[in-house]
């Protein structure tokens, strides 16, 4: 189980808390590297330890591996792209389904899910011993436990049965953990964030040092969703109701919807009122080519940009991305849907997409063409040259661009989902719907049924890393991409990385054996 010991071993042996996470909204100065026993004295060494919970939850890889990215190219919406079938093969083999316990990107999701699961371990063992302000403990617990729910759910998501840790494990222990049920994953996961949401703050007040952040609303937002996937429709309701008070109005933790759809993707406009979770990319680290995985920037903005572009004539409309790497591109059947029945485009669609190909047959740009290369781009987060960071470090490596985890119109559509499926208020579900169509420019409504909601949610969030998982939680895998090669029963999980499985006790999934 080398990857598990490396990082639990890493965490109890050596405070781990000065790698990363060096943004401007949870940072931590480098003051060397700390023996945790002599750790977690005062407030200050329990908030860098904090810092370090929440920096696995923006992760990206030495070998371009982030929970997003990968999760868009698994989807019917995107292809890996990039420059051969060979680039980046970790994602190319999950986005064509050859994926095996070898090959693919398991082994960086679940290490960064476990790095997560180990270091809010280490910080829920220790609070209760550390000198500090007891209101403030309490909320450093609170999003330690916020923290170790969403590790897991992402966990449980990605593969079929996992370990389950509640405290810090031992070293001696390691080769004898067992996988488990997972109901009893889900368990701990609702008993969380349970726990947590009375001492998580309803609003972050000071945006300037605490943006990204837990909140009230992000905890119930999760455990909602959570709810969801166990088809536990009522109570899934309840947390989301909160959450989203009335649709296109206000509610308890001040969320709205933006006015505009296409702002939502303009860097200046982070945390903006959509906002309930998002994850933090900055320029701050500047990355450098020796440590990929060390930038805090967002590789994707780099990767998802076409491939040799050059703008050849400058005020015809077209973007002006950065040459980028060609990775994530837009499948034919995504652009397929946001064309509806008049001929017309969803509102939505300039926003997320743009084709780059039609632009260089007009010989308004030139590219080079990705590899299962469709010619469709993601604009929601293709780097442009205005949020290009040209500070320290590799350009490529930092991008300033944020991520949606969470947002309400994601909220409001789990909601709606849960009512419709669990025979509850289908006026208010309708009124859920209509808030996100009519705030995305269109104006003919359509009925709130299940169907309907799910090609919402594939719109509205399109590129956002939700189409996989939606997909899969309601059966729509097998025939939505069989097209790539996609199996039931075996890619609707990932594999155990292979390395784990080694003088270990657990087991490998019957499907990857």
């Amino acid at each position: 189980m080398k990857s598990i010991i490396k990082y639990i071993l890493f965490s109890i042996i050596i405070t781990p808390f000065f790698n990363s996470c060096s943004d401007d909204y949870l940072e931590v100065n480098p003051k060397g590297q700390s023996l945790e026993s002599n750790y977690y004295r005062n407030a200050d060494e329990a908030y860098a330890a904090l810092v370090a919970a929440y920096d696995p939850v923006g992760w990206i890889s030495a070998n371009y591996v982030a929970k997003e990215f990968a999760l868009n190219i698994a989807s019917d919406d995107h292809y890996a792209g990039g420059g051969n079938a060979q680039d980046a093969n970790p994602l190319q083999v999950w986005s064509n389904y050859t994926l095996d316990a070898a090959t693919g990107p398991q082994e960086e999701l679940w290490r960064r899910g476990y790095s997560g699961v180990f270091r809010t371990n280490i910080l829920l063992s220790k609070l209760p011993d550390v000198d500090m302000d007891e209101n403030l403990k309490a909320r450093y617990t609170a999003e330690s436990k916020f923290l170790r729910a969403y590790y897991y759910f992402d966990l449980i998501r990605l593969f079929k049965r996992i370990p389950l840790f509640k405290k810090p494990l031992e070293a001696s222990a390691i080769n004898n953990v067992l996988q488990v049920d997972r109901e009893q994953v889900y368990a701990l996961i609702e008993e969380d964030l349970l726990a947590a949401i009375n001492d998580l703050p309803l609003t972050i007040e000071n945006r300037e040092t605490e943006a990204g952040r837990a909140t009230q609303g992000a905890a119930k937002a999760l455990l909602g969703k959570m709810y969801l996937y166990q088809e536990r429709f009522n109570e899934a309701v309840t947390q989301l109701q909160d959450v989203n008070g009335e649709p296109g109005g206000n509610n308890m933790y001040g969320y709205k919807l933006l006015d505009n759809f296409g702002d939502l993707f303009k860097k200046e406009n982070q945390f903006n009122s959509e906002s309930i979770f998002e994850v933090i990319h900055s320029s701050a680290s500047n990355g450098v080519w020796d440590c990929i995985g060390c930038t805090e920037g967002n590789l994707l903005s780099v990767m998802s940009a076409p491939r040799g572009y050059t703008v050849l004539e400058e005020g015809r409309g077209a973007p002006n991305f950065v040459s980028g790497w060609g990775f994530n591109v837009v499948t034919e059947n995504l652009v397929a849907a946001f064309i509806k029945e008049d001929g017309s485009f969803d509102g939505r669609y300039p926003f997320t997409i743009t084709n780059v190909d039609s632009l260089a047959q007009e010989g308004i740009v030139n590219y080079d063409k990705s590899y299962q290369g469709s010619g469709y781009f993601l604009k929601k987060f293709a780097g442009t040259k205005d949020d290009r960071s040209d500070g320290g470090g590799n350009w490529e490596l930092n991008f300033p661009k944020n991520f949606y985890d969470i947002r309400l119109a994601d909220t409001y559509l789990m909601e709606a989902e849960a009512l419709v499926r669990g025979g509850g208020n289908t006026g208010r579900a309708q009124k859920l719907l209509d808030a996100v169509r009519t705030r995305s420019g269109n104006n003919d409504m359509v009925s709130a049924t299940f169907e309907n909601i799910l090609k919402e949610r594939r719109l509205e969030l399109a590129g956002e890393g939700h189409r996989w998982f939606d997909l899969v939680r309601t059966g729509m895998a097998a025939e939505a991409l069989e097209f790539k090669g996609y199996i039931e029963g075996k890619h609707n999980k990932l594999p155990i990385p292979l390395q784990d499985l080694n003088n270990t006790l657990l087991e490998q999934d019957p499907a990857y054996q």
